[in-house]
């Protein structure tokens, strides 16, 4: 048997799902490749159960089953079979690293460097005319839709106007100035006469310059294509709107039959799934692993749970987050068990002293001892991000690049931690709206909003309200104020913001409960709110940046933050991972006065 090639890179589990999954383009040490499809994903996947989110992308996705697994690991063995994730050489065309210069009729020199195609290498290098073997690296260009559709760029055509002509002839790069304004960047045809181009032409919005897509998708398979009538856009390959993943998460909730699907789980994929009736159950507990994992659960409840799972779950009729904001606010001491290794567990505290800005602005907390989030990839798109909406429900009109020719299954990964939970009044929200200051403000904001549509032509768009916008708002000055005597970094600290018809609310919560909270963690920073929250307040009321910060007009079309209003990175952006909607829809002026705006903030002037 031929010994095991050893993988050319690495990533973690948490980097393959959200930024470099199917699709993804990323450098190795030696090349630079695209991450194969889930087909080209080999070796042993951990298995993840959830069934709500399972049967909710069934309902959303309109396929009748899908599993969730984490991406695979190597395994390490010399001799076993492949294991781990197939990547693809890409692009296909490389910059010979030859140090040439280049005179034009105008007399200016340019550094020149040969464009070369892959067939056309030699020994994985540049022939030079004097017979030697120059390397080459990659050419950072390449073109894409907003489809996701990606192929190499035809520099044939492009620097000849016609995408039909022969390819052939030397092709040169040139390269003016410090080499990073596009306008000094010239495509050479040597055989038509030193014909230039400059890239500059390919970055007009809306044009076809670059022809039409051919609808590939390498990263499915060499030969995948599909019907396709968007024009091809230029593309740099490390850019950060090469590749937004799209994901969905939810929080795992207790329910009577969880301590009998998590026994199930753990025996599911090698025992449970084979049985065809309660004598097989009956029969597979007689194995040491089985019984251990059912002790305390009857045939009978096990084979209905098993009959459960192969018949497919039934949809969910609710949606994320309001079965989580509904679960949240049950009028309950406790929720949940608490067991070492259980999903969630949670108890009611009083909300103790608050601020005297916050008299009746707070009904209800939650410390969260142990939660479980998880999360699955659905898709991804390239120069424009789409996020799940508000509540937490894909935008069924963006179309997702697809990571799989027939999906079966999704990459998914779980976190485990701990949080806080903040509940509002509804009462106290409506009146609050009714304001003439925050009908004021909200006008501004949905003033941002329509011209925010207009730019992206998005026209289905729907504006989230202010509710939300506070809440957010509110959950970035808590989670800087958190992070400074918890022991958490502020990165570390996610939100989960709920503004939906069963009430209002913030989740903050971690994904580890481990070292890093070794300084009191956030529960112990919940018992505490009152103070936190008044930090918090004090710190949205003035910016290092204001007056400019708060004098902010959404609707500007100069500085181009249609979705902030009294909002930077001096007060409210964190870091993106912390944020549901990737530091969009914030306002300060909202939750507390502003220099500016003094009479629309839900939590008054003084402490």
């Amino acid at each position: 048997m031929k010994p095991k090639i050893h993988p050319t890179g690495e990533l973690r589990r948490s980097q393959v799902l959200t930024t470099f999954g199917p699709g993804a383009m990323l450098d190795l040490p030696k090349h630079s490749v695209l991450v194969g499809g889930l087909e080209y994903w080999h070796g042993d996947k951990q298995r993840i159960f959830e069934d709500r989110l399972q049967s909710w992308l069934c309902l959303q996705l309109k396929v009748p089953e899908l599993k969730l697994f984490a991406p695979p690991v190597d395994s390490g063995e010399e001799h076993g079979p492949p294991t781990g994730i197939d990547v693809f050489l890409f692009p296909g065309w490389f910059l010979g690293q030859v140090d040439e210069t280049w005179r034009a009729p105008d007399g200016r020199r340019y550094r020149t460097r040969p464009l070369i195609p892959w067939e056309r290498l030699v020994d994985g290098g540049y022939l030079t005319r004097d017979r030697k073997i120059k390397p080459v690296v990659p050419v950072r260009l390449v073109q894409a839709c907003v489809r996701g559709h990606l192929s190499d760029v035809d520099w044939y055509g492009f620097v000849r106007h016609d995408y039909k002509t022969e390819r052939t002839g030397d092709l040169w790069f040139d390269e003016g100035g410090a080499g990073n304004d596009f306008a000094e960047l010239y495509i050479r045809d040597e055989r038509n006469g030193n014909q230039r181009r400059p890239l500059s032409e390919a970055m007009v919005p809306d044009g076809s310059v670059l022809g039409w897509c051919q609808g590939r998708s390498p990263w499915l398979g060499p030969r995948v294509k599909s019907p396709c009538d968007r024009p091809n856009r230029l593309l740099v390959r490390s850019a950060s709107n090469a590749y937004f993943s799209q994901t969905v998460s939810v929080i795992s909730l207790p329910d009577r039959d969880q301590a009998l699907r998590s026994a199930v789980d753990r025996v599911w994929e090698d025992f449970l799934k084979y049985c065809e009736n309660e004598a097989d159950v009956r029969r597979e507990r007689r194995k040491e692993k089985v019984q251990a994992a059912l002790e305390g659960f009857s045939d009978a409840l096990v084979w209905a749970d098993v009959e459960r799972r192969l018949a497919g779950s039934a949809p969910v009729e609710k949606g994320i987050k309001q079965v989580e904001i509904e679960t949240l606010l049950a009028q309950r001491d406790t929720l949940g068990e608490d067991q070492p290794e259980g999903d969630f567990y949670a108890r009611a505290h009083p909300l103790g002293a608050l601020p005297r800005c916050a008299a009746g602005k707070l009904d209800r907390l939650v410390l969260v001892h142990r939660l479980r989030e998880v999360s699955a990839q659905v898709g991804f798109t390239r120069f424009e991000s789409t996020l799940p909406d508000i509540n937490g429900e894909l935008d069924l009109k963006v179309e997702l690049a697809p990571l799989a020719r027939d999906l079966t299954w999704l990459p998914a990964n779980e976190n485990r931690g701990e949080g806080v939970f903040l509940s509002f009044p509804a009462e106290a929200i409506t009146a609050w709206q009714r304001r003439p200051g925050v009908q004021r403000r909200r006008d501004q904001l949905l003033a941002g909003f329509e011209v925010w549509k207009q730019r992206k032509r998005i026209e289905d768009a729907r504006f989230p309200g202010l509710p939300y916008i506070l809440l957010q708002s509110l959950s970035h000055l808590l989670i800087t104020t958190l992070s400074l005597d918890c022991g958490y970094s502020a990165s570390s600290i996610r939100e989960r913001v709920y503004a939906t018809e069963s009430g209002y609310g913030i989740l903050l919560y971690t994904g580890t409960s481990g070292s890093e909270g070794s300084l009191g963690g956030l529960v112990e920073m919940g018992k505490h709110i009152g103070r936190h929250l008044e930090h918090a307040l004090e710190l949205g009321r003035l910016c290092s940046n204001d007056p400019v910060c708060s004098q902010h007009n959404p609707a500007d079309p100069h500085e181009e933050r249609f979705l902030h209003g009294a909002a930077c990175h001096g007060c409210l952006l964190i870091a993106e991972t912390s944020c549901e909607r990737h530091n969009e829809l914030l306002d300060r002026a909202l939750v507390v006065p502003t220099v500016a705006t003094a009479d629309a903030a839900f939590f008054c002037e003084g402490t």
